[in-house]
């Protein structure tokens, strides 16, 4: 046992190693990807972002605050079109997708023919050659004793209803109408 377990603590020793050398590299790689982004920002910047040298005159200042509000201005008609042109595209897209929304509800989908067909030879199309239990499904139902319930003898004795309605026509079948709900 002393000899499994100065292996498992080899393997686990083994593991944390391993893990701490992966951090080791995941730490250097984002330092490198950090540093890089730095680098590219760098460019970018003085590629498109001459330094500034703030002249001595009051005239050459205000030619630089002239040129500079020119800049801005074409940068504002640059986002404005392309907000416009994003505008249009998305419009464009909704548009299609009613379209599309559109032509689904016009398929018009054939009419399903009542196809008659016995359990078995629906549990046989399912299940295909496995089905080998017969599903006889009136053997299944539950056999049912009628009881003469007092309603059912009322109306056997009513019999025609022609003649009750006869008897209780007038003041005299009122009268027994009457006579027969007291009892």
């Amino acid at each position: 046992s002393s000899h499994l377990q100065k292996k498992r603590r080899a393997a686990t020793a083994r593991r944390q190693h391993l893990k701490s050398a992966m951090l080791q590299l995941a730490a250097t790689e984002i330092e490198r990807e950090a540093a890089a982004k730095e680098v590219e920002k760098q460019n970018y910047l003085a590629e498109h972002c001459p330094p500034l040298s703030l002249p001595g005159s009051m005239q050459e200042l205000q030619e630089l605050c002239k040129k500079l509000h020119a800049k801005i201005e074409s940068v504002d008609e640059e986002r404005y079109d392309t907000e416009v042109k994003l505008q249009k595209t998305n419009k464009e897209l909704e548009d299609l997708s009613q379209k599309l929304f559109d032509l689904r509800g016009k398929f018009k989908r054939p009419p399903l023919r009542r196809v008659r067909m016995s359990a078995d030879a629906m549990l046989r199309a399912l299940l295909g050659s496995k089905h080998k239990v017969c599903m006889d499904l009136r053997a299944n139902l539950k056999q049912v004793k009628k009881e003469d319930t007092e309603k059912e003898k009322d109306l056997r004795d009513v019999g025609d209803w022609r003649k009750n309605i006869e008897e209780k026509s007038g003041m005299e079948g009122r009268k027994k109408m009457f006579e027969a709900g007291e009892s």
